[in-house]
């Protein structure tokens, strides 16, 4: 019967995935622009950071709210709000001039950003536990593909023009075209989501879980803060350490991150589903966490070589495979009922790891060197490999794969 429901529900999942491409590809348009934006406008590599942490502020305060909403009003009706409200932020930050009209476009753009989690959440709820993982890897390809096609048209967009205007007005149009899509392709009702769990199976109705619960689920949620902290660590230095040692500009930046978008398709769209069935969902998470965790270490104690880059490459590959399993933990440690709420709580942890990581890798880096601001990069990383031979242990037990 499991299987019949997957595959009903699977042609919505793929609709899923479409708007979730088409809207980040619209996200990856800005991302090799803004450290090379702010200089352009006056700024230096603070306003970058502060750049950077304003959209992560004002995604962390509003993130749990979308999932509540989601909820109550429904996944389309907030998937498509979110995206309209992410249109209009790209086109406030196309017609900026001026630094503070940056910071405000980033800070609208955090405000608006619910589609992701909504989205992660609707994933979820159309995908059986068995194949959770499966869909919350779906998820990371579309991110991949969005990191693929989005900087590289940002570059293309771009060219040696010193305005920045035509890729967030193409990043809007791209909101607006995902948000048609999710209006007319997916249903206004989804099929009410079966958990897992036997007593939420049967014709009972007991009382709903809370989204946040044990100490246990605090410490998971603790683990999108220091993975996502050291993830934009990094996409905060990466073009500034690249730009002042090897002369790189936004269309080679641009071009990395394309790259760093095929291997999360590789990894998250084939290769995580048949690692965690052959080694286990906390094996893989520690295999990723701990590959992170070295690459870094080797970039912040090496000499500067030119195949360095790589070293970054392979944080990004290790990286990429932790977030798809927290996903998949995530949405099933509470009932289907708070799946959005909850789906929303991790969203506003890992925006608050944007918040602290551009802060922390920014305060190295100007008081000290990118030697530095790399082995505090790294040091973030520890705390989600401990965590994944300790209190991780406990998560075994989930019926994931």
């Amino acid at each position: 019967m499991a299987a019949d429901t997957s595959s009903r529900h699977s042609p919505l999942i793929w609709l899923v995935f479409l708007v979730i491409v088409i809207d980040l590809v619209g996200f990856g348009l800005v991302i090799p622009l803004l450290p090379f934006m702010a200089p352009n406008l006056g700024g230096d590599s603070t306003d970058v950071a502060f750049i950077m942490i304003t959209y992560a502020l004002g995604a962390a305060l509003v993130s749990p709210a979308w999932g509540k909403l989601s909820d109550k009003a429904g996944r389309r009706q907030a998937l498509v709000l979110a995206l309209l409200c992410s249109c209009v932020a790209y086109v406030v930050t196309a017609l900026a001039d001026t630094l503070w009209q940056v910071y405000l476009g980033r800070a609208l753009s955090g405000l608006a950003a619910g589609s992701l989690p909504v989205a992660t959440a609707l994933m979820a709820d159309l995908s059986p536990p068995q194949r959770r993982a499966k869909a919350m890897g779906l998820v990371g390809t579309a991110f991949g593909l969005g990191l693929i096609a989005g900087p590289v048209l940002g570059g293309l967009l771009t060219g040696d023009s010193e305005s920045f205007a035509l890729p967030f007005y193409t990043a809007a149009v791209m909101s607006l075209v995902a948000a048609i899509c999710a209006q007319t392709m997916l249903p206004a009702r989804m099929a009410k989501p079966v958990s897992s769990r036997p007593e939420m199976a049967e014709n009972r109705a007991p009382a709903p879980a809370p989204a946040l619960g044990p100490k246990q689920n605090k410490l998971l949620l603790m683990q999108y803060v220091s993975h996502t902290c050291s993830v934009s660590s990094i996409i905060y230095l990466f073009p500034l350490w690249v730009a002042d040692a090897f002369t790189w500009g936004p269309k080679d930046v641009g071009y990395f991150f394309g790259v760093v978008g095929v291997a999360m398709i590789t990894l998250q769209g084939g290769l995580l589903a048949v690692l965690t069935k052959v080694f286990g969902h906390i094996n893989v998470l520690r295999v990723g966490s701990v590959t992170f965790a070295i690459s870094l270490f080797v970039v912040a104690t090496a000499e500067i070589t030119p195949w360095m880059p790589a070293m970054i490459f392979l944080a990004f590959c290790g990286s990429t495979v932790c977030l798809p399993l927290l996903n998949a933990i995530a949405s099933e440690i509470v009932d289907p009922s708070h799946r959005g709420r909850m789906m929303g709580m991790t969203a506003s942890a890992s925006s608050t790891g944007r918040i602290v990581g551009p802060l922390f890798a920014a305060g190295l880096l100007n008081s000290r060197d990118f030697s530095t601001a790399w082995l505090g990069s790294a040091l973030m990383v520890l705390f989600l490999v401990i965590w994944s031979f300790t209190a991780a242990r406990k998560f075994n037990r989930l019926e994931l794969s």
